[in-house]
């Protein structure tokens, strides 16, 4: 009988830097695996006290020297976007893989993000150079390049300590937010799919079956109920969302799990029981990775390598630019899901990208906005690069107050948290309602008149500007009924470079504290009912 419960570990720094091995515990589990999910940088965030690969690498080693069978497992987005990624395309974290790979074989799935590239090239470099195995049961690889189209692999089964182990893998599709891209096919039908590859697993005597996803959560959860028809079927662990998710098992439908970006929090695995008596039992356990783990002396020397790489071609990253008047606050559990105050005052520059007068509203999806990090006293080049990790284009246009409201609702469909087109905005604010149907989110949405806020006006005309990869239809926002459309320029971060140092010229810092009695983006629920009190 399966028995799945989740557990709360921080582990501390002496047990998890300093414990020597200890003596066999014949009741430990036999089998350990680590997920962990959506990881752009190589080194650790919020000012080096959370995530980061040197700690997962100690906790590697200490479970390793408790005499267990350890093994990783990562949901995808890993190749794409940082700012090393755009010198490198990748090979930098390729790199720190294979380094923990050495330690505990590691299996991915590939994430939307390894397909940023319209061209296989990079890619096809990604899979030469790596050590672990790439899994994904709806896709394929067609580079053209055989030894590199055959390191994909379906229908995976292998041994893990006692345990045959089969691996279902699942990536998005174009439909859902991912890459239509000719050398890397993917099928929409998630659950056709893993029905047909979890029997095919059973066929070949898996003990247990584990879900290897970069999808939605929803979609999880249709996978998932495949487990009331293959008992062996498990856990899902995935990634795409950015903080963590658990929704335990059930005798209908696998346990799922996801990490927080950049390894911030990560989820251990343990397996155990003996597989003649029935399905093993699985155990989860949350792990905060934070300063209470100390980094690998091993893996921080290859950090300090690629950081060392990266000054010589940047050596300005580290200068000043401006100096930030409070925390400025760019962590993705932030911008992803609430008002963020690093947000607003990028945001705020979107508006005037066209000269006077300022545009009437600004909107940008928080996954531009790539840092997921604080910005403390002085700001820099580098937290600038961090932040924009893709291009930043901006387009002008108009359109209707009806027209713009269902337009925003796109940034608030769907279920869980720390979604990529969460909008941040300036020039209105809007309250919401996550707990009402897709599509009727959106409770309030107030312009700015002369005694202070009023309904948006829904035949009156605004101006707006947004970004032209959403323009384009990116994040699911549909802008087909704005009009009198700018072609794409006004790049957002050299405005936010700009408004930087011009305020660092006349000797003023930047940004400002959320003002709770201001607020720009309301989400009601959990006590709060009433928009904007």
């Amino acid at each position: 009988m399966l028995r799945l419960r989740t557990l709360s570990l921080i582990l501390p720094l002496l047990l998890a830097a300093c414990a020597a091995p200890g003596p066999a515990n014949n009741k430990a589990p036999s089998l350990t695996l680590l997920h962990l999910n959506d990881t752009y940088r190589i080194d650790a965030v919020e000012d080096g006290n959370r995530g980061g690969f040197g700690r997962v690498t100690t906790l590697i080693r200490e479970l390793r020297r408790e005499g267990r069978d350890v093994r990783l497992l990562h949901g995808g987005d890993f190749l794409y976007p940082s700012l090393e990624s755009e010198l490198w395309d990748g090979e930098q974290i390729v790199e720190a893989f294979n380094f923990m790979d050495a330690l505990a074989p590691m299996y991915v799935v590939p994430g939307n993000h390894e397909f940023d590239q319209r061209t296989s090239g990079v890619l096809v470099d990604a899979v030469r150079q790596s050590d672990f195995e790439w899994i994904a049961d709806n896709q394929r690889f067609v580079t053209g390049e055989p030894d590199v189209d055959s390191r994909l692999r379906q229908g995976y089964v292998t041994d893990m300590g006692p345990y045959r182990v089969g691996i279902v893998g699942l990536t998005l599709h174009a439909d859902d937010g991912g890459y239509d891209r000719e050398y890397a096919p993917i099928e929409p039908d998630y659950a056709a799919v893993a029905a047909r590859v979890i029997a095919e697993l059973e066929r070949q005597g898996a003990d247990v079956i584990i879900g290897l996803t970069h999808l939605h959560l929803d979609d999880d959860r249709r996978v998932a109920r495949l487990r009331a028809a293959h008992p062996r079927f498990v856990l899902i662990a995935g990634g795409h969302e950015h903080e963590p998710e658990f929704e335990a098992a059930t005798p209908g439908s696998a346990a799922i799990v996801k990490g927080a970006s950049n390894a911030r929090t990560i989820w251990r695995i343990d397996i155990s029981g003996d597989p003649a008596d029935g399905v093993p039992d699985v155990t989860t356990t949350r792990i905060a990775v934070d300063d209470s783990i100390a980094p690998d002396p091993a893996y921080t020397a290859l950090a300090d390598k690629w950081r060392g790489r990266l000054l010589d071609l940047m050596p300005y990253l580290p200068a000043k630019i401006g100096t930030a008047a409070v925390p400025l606050d760019g962590r993705e559990v932030t911008v992803r899901n609430e008002e963020s105050n690093w947000g607003n005052f990028i945001v705020d520059q979107m508006r005037g990208a066209y000269g006077d007068p300022e545009a009437d509203l600004a909107f940008i999806n928080s996954g531009t906005l790539r840092i997921d990090d604080f910005i403390l006293d002085d700001i820099t080049f580098e937290d600038i690069g961090r932040t924009f990790g893709f291009s930043s284009y901006l387009r002008h246009m108009t359109i209707s107050g009806e027209d713009f409201r269902n337009l925003l609702e796109a940034g608030y469909r769907g279920t869980g948290p720390s979604k990529g087109y969460f909008p941040q905005v300036s020039g209105f604010r809007v309250c919401v309602d996550r707990r009402q149907p897709d599509g009727d989110r959106i409770v309030s949405l107030q312009t700015p008149s002369d005694d202070g806020w009023r309904d948006i006006d829904d035949d009156a005309a605004y101006s707006l500007v947004a970004p032209d990869f959403l323009y384009g239809g990116g994040d699911g926002y549909d802008f087909s009924v704005a009009t009198d459309v700018s072609r794409a320029g006004s790049e957002l971060k050299y405005l936010v470079v700009d408004a930087i140092m011009n305020a660092q010229a006349a000797g003023e810092p930047v940004g400002a504290p959320v003002d709770p009695d201001d607020a720009r983006i309301d989400i009601l629920g959990d006590g709060n009912e009433v928009c904007f009190d």
